[in-house]
């Protein structure tokens, strides 16, 4: 037996239709209606339950098939660009990240991970330094830390969000224990945008480096300008599950020269030891240029299951306000949060989904749990650990998908939920 299906196995096997409701729920201004409807016949029965999946295909793939994209790689091929080291292709997708960030320089390199540490090691961060770091991130980002010999210095994040505390950093920043800290680590995460503006302020005043973490979130902009341009140096990535997808691959883009110059020598040794490739360029090209046609497409998505989530009496998200006036969120991610008094466990929860051929899955785990030796920690992390117990993350792909199964999983959210409660 399924593990994950037995966690649920003591809810009746046989239910009938209680009740099938529409209610009005408003995004951006508009109201709309949804239907939240229990289970009643085999058809509208979960699969759990019996009954039929709500996507019987499963999620939506990624990367979809693109005739830009085949288009340019058939150029790269037919050319033999794909096998130079150093090509035309490189040179126009640095050229590319460059003018749609409005920033100087642009380093290509095999991974956002890789971006990240070169980032931070261009920033001088060095052996025996500290770096903070919210308590809720990319496990991959603490590594990076690790790699170059720091110590992260963990901080929590915002109540019942995602992101970094300001007030924290600050708390960091000005405690007698802040001499050896040399840069912030700050990651816009699930659709969220930090508060960049507040954290970039205090640690300026701190004399110290920022690295915007834009892996999740190319493209996201705030109050008209680029997120990735409020630190000193942004990391990108082109990961197979991304929204900009190269299969892997990163980049890291800043406007001084001491950055990328220190970025570069580490990263070459006698060749370039993190490389991008031209095929991987022209798989990344067309993509930038419909970034922000894409990045809207799934903003009116989520607004909707914002507003959705906003009805239902367990679950959580995202609220209206992170995704309107100045903010254009990129979503990688679209968080749910499992109610503190929920009469369900997160794993309830997601096994009924998933059975539904939905990609929710949980969340970071976080770094409250890591030792003394690895970490400082500033406070009790409370707000972060809350996080890493209760959040699931909705893959990006059916953000893009046809309103007709925007409406399916909303609805197949709220039975879900009504199934689990009743």
């Amino acid at each position: 037996m399924n593990p994950a299906r037995a966690s649920v196995g003591h809810y009746p096997a046989e239910r009938v239709a209680q009740s099938i409701s529409w209610r009005e729920v408003a995004t951006g201004g508009e109201r709309f209606s949804i239907l939240f409807r229990s289970a009643g016949n085999l058809s509208q029965r979960l699969k759990i339950d019996g009954g039929t999946p709500a996507f019987p295909d499963g999620p939506p793939a990624w990367p979809v098939a693109d005739a830009s994209i085949l288009s340019s790689v058939n150029d790269a091929l037919t050319s033999g660009q794909w096998g130079l080291y150093e090509g035309a292709l490189l040179t126009q997708t640095r050229a590319a990240l460059q003018q749609m960030w409005r920033l100087e320089h642009a380093l290509l390199c095999c991974s956002g991970t890789v971006a990240v540490e070169l980032a931070l090691r261009g920033c001088g961060v060095k052996a025996g330094d500290e770096v903070i770091l919210a308590a809720y991130d990319f496990p991959g980002n603490f590594r990076a830390i690790e790699a170059i010999g720091a110590r992260p210095v963990l901080v929590d994040v915002l109540p019942n969000r995602w992101t970094m505390d300001p007030a924290q950093v600050s708390i960091a920043l000005s405690a007698s224990t802040s001499a050896n800290i040399s840069a912030v680590l700050v990651s816009h995460l699930h659709g969220e945008i930090a508060d960049i503006n507040s954290i970039a302020a205090i640690a300026r005043d701190a004399g110290v480096k920022v690295v915007e973490d834009l892996c999740q979130a190319p493209g996201a902009m705030l109050g008209g300008r680029m997120l990735g341009t409020f630190g000193d140096v942004v990391s990108l990535s082109f990961g197979g599950s991304k929204p900009l997808s190269a299969g892997r691959g990163g980049a890291l883009l800043c406007n001084d020269q001491g950055i990328l110059q220190r970025a570069k020598i580490f990263a070459h040794r006698g060749n370039d030891a993190f490389p991008f490739s031209q095929i991987q360029a022209a798989l990344l090209l067309p993509q930038l240029a419909n970034l922000e046609n894409a990045n809207r497409r799934r903003l009116a998505a989520a607004r909707k299951m914002i507003a959705a989530l906003a009805a239902l009496t367990q679950l959580s998200g995202l609220e209206e306000a992170d995704v309107s006036g100045g903010l254009l969120p990129s979503f990688y991610k679209l968080p749910i949060r499992v109610g503190e008094d929920a009469p369900f466990s997160r794993t309830d929860f997601l096994a009924v989904i998933q059975a539904e051929g939905v990609a929710l899955a949980e969340g970071f785990r976080g770094f409250v749990k890591r030792s003394n030796r690895r970490c400082r920690r500033v406070g009790d992390l409370g707000h972060a650990r809350a996080a890493a117990a209760a959040t699931m993350v909705l893959h990006h792909p059916v953000l893009l998908c046809e309103d007709r199964q925007i409406e399916r999983l909303i609805e197949t959210l709220g039975r879900a939920e009504k199934y689990l409660i009743s």
